[in-house]
Parts: structure tokens; sequence; C-alpha cells
């Protein structure tokens, strides 16, 4: 199904504050962001930072007139992809490639909820969470691998994965969900080790509960205590800049419960164990079986759909 081409969308002025911003050697002008789950929530406050920052953002997702909306805002470039299909994003690689040879930036940050434990989680969502939440991190680096080894040839490039703190403490109540970010946390260790000395540095932010249009947590937790820590998008997206511009290899936001609860589970497993048993969601809030997510029609749409780049023209 043939779609019309992305908006174009004029590139915002790289001289902010009056100040030209230097990245890695890489001035503004050719800094280039792939920010994939930007319709909303996380993903929207990354590339609302990075844009401030002087960044220029693909954004990434299924919802097109979220991302349209966006790009027009902050100066992006659209395109529409469902991470879990390896197929789109080998296209949607080539078509960014083709546009931006060189890629500074690549945030794997599309994730979906799986709440519900494992003995009562509907099968098809337990495939759905690994195929986006930990798969789609795979696909998307493996694809825009030459766009980030050319740009560390000139200056550096990174890569940020949106894991979770559930990724280090396995969380009963929502376990397939833990499960697809225990995975993607050692692949986001792994690759660091791989690309170790290569220019391409990996840098992995484990959030705690943080409350999105996907992800309620405020009314759905039953623990009063969690609920105090439940945190904002725009606090991990100042974690996202903030570990890219200076180094930070792995992140926890925010630091204090979080990073002592992943420290617990590795030394005194059977005691978070019994803490996860005993947390869980408000009645009612999890639903036995989920509905496609959002746009998820964009798994047959998403191929022929591209984004043309600023000055160029719509065919």
């Amino acid at each position: 199904m043939n779609r019309p081409p992305a908006a174009v969308v004029p590139s915002p002025s790289s001289n902010i504050g009056g100040r030209s911003h230097r990245f890695g050697g890489v001035t503004d002008e050719k800094r280039i962001a792939v920010v994939t789950g930007a319709s909303a929530g996380i993903g929207e406050a990354i590339a609302r930072r990075l844009a401030a920052r002087g960044w220029r953002c693909v954004l990434v997702a299924r919802r097109e007139d979220r991302l349209r909306a966006l790009a027009n805002e902050i100066g992006g470039e659209v395109e529409l992809c469902d991470v879990a299909d390896r197929e789109a994003v080998d296209a949607l690689a080539a078509r960014i490639l083709e546009r931006h040879p060189a890629v500074h930036l690549l945030v794997n940050n599309a994730g979906i909820p799986a709440r519900g434990n494992f003995l009562k989680i509907d099968l098809d969502r337990v495939r759905r969470v690994i195929e986006v939440n930990y798969l789609g991190g795979v696909w998307c680096t493996r694809a825009l691998m030459p766009g980030l080894e050319a740009a560390a040839k000139d200056g550096g490039a990174h890569v940020v994965n949106l894991v979770s703190v559930a990724g280090t403490a396995a969380f009963a109540p929502a376990g397939a969900y833990a499960a697809s970010k225990h995975a993607q946390l050692a692949f986001s260790r792994s690759l660091a080790a791989a690309l170790r000395g290569s220019g391409i540095r990996v840098h992995t932010v484990l959030p705690g509960f943080v409350e999105t249009e996907g992800f309620p947590q405020k009314g759905v937790l039953s623990s009063p205590l969690l609920g105090r820590f439940v945190i904002q998008p725009p606090r991990v997206g100042k974690a996202v800049v903030d570990a890219v511009e200076k180094g930070k290899s792995e992140v926890t936001v925010p630091w204090f419960p979080y990073r002592l609860i992943s420290i617990a589970q590795a030394v005194m497993p059977r005691v978070v164990g019994r803490f996860s048993g005993m947390s869980d969601y408000r009645p009612g809030s999890i639903p036995m079986s989920y509905e496609p997510d959002p746009d998820d029609s964009a798994r047959s749409l998403s191929r022929p759909t591209h984004s043309a780049k600023s000055g160029s023209t719509s065919e």
C-alpha cells in the first residue's frame, strides 16, 4: 500500500542561544540522531531535549499524526516503522542512510508494556514484547551500523539503549516485560564490549517507574511507596542527553532508590523476590489480553513510507 512521503520540515538554526554547539568535532548542521518510539512519552522528551541542543532528529514510530506534529515543532524528520519488523527496519535504515550517510546517535527507545505475571498474561503479548523491546533494538542497531561507523570516523558516534530497572530486578507483576528488559540489558552491555575502541560509545539508561501515556503508573501501582518514586519523561530525556555528552556508560534514573534495588537483586535475590511477589498493580488495571498496539497496521505500511530531507522535493 503506497503512502505519501512524510512532510518536509525545515531544520532549526544550529546557533542556539547565540552559541554554536559542537559534538566530537562535528558541527550541529551534521549531527543526526535517530530516535525510535518518538511519538510520545520518553521518546518525545528525548527528541525535544536533543533538538534544543542542536541535533537534527529523525523521529521513528508508528503514529504518523503524533510524529508530524512533533517534527513540525522541533524541525525533525518523520519515519513510520514498526521496529519489530526486521524487513521494515532494513528499509527504514536504507531511507535514512540515503539522506544521512553518517548517523551520530541512535536511541533505541521503542517499547510496549506487558503487565501480568507469566501464569496469566496473554502469550501473544509475551512474544510481542520481546520483538519490540529487545529485538527491535537489535534490528535497528545492525541496520544503522554503516551510518554509525561513518560517524565514528568523523568525531564519534553513540548508541543509547533505553532499558529499565526492570532489566536488573525481576518484577513479578510484569514478568514478560522484565524478561524483555533483561534481554535488552544483556544486549546493551554486550554491544558496548563489542564496540570498544571503534569510536562508537554505547550508553545504557535504566529508568525506574515513569509516568507516560503507554505506561501509566501512579493510578495503577498498589504500593504507595513505589508511587512516591514515579518520575516524568523530561527527567529521563535529560539523563539520556547527559549520558551522551558526559560519556556515561550506564545510568539509573533516579539513582535512589532504583540503583539500590538493582544491587539488592544481585546480592539478596530472595529478599527482592519476596518483595516483588508482594507488589502488584491495582485490581482491574491489568488486561488479561491486549488489543493490538496503536497503529499496529503499520507493519504492512511502514516499508514504502519515507521522509524527505529538508530542502528536497517530495515525490
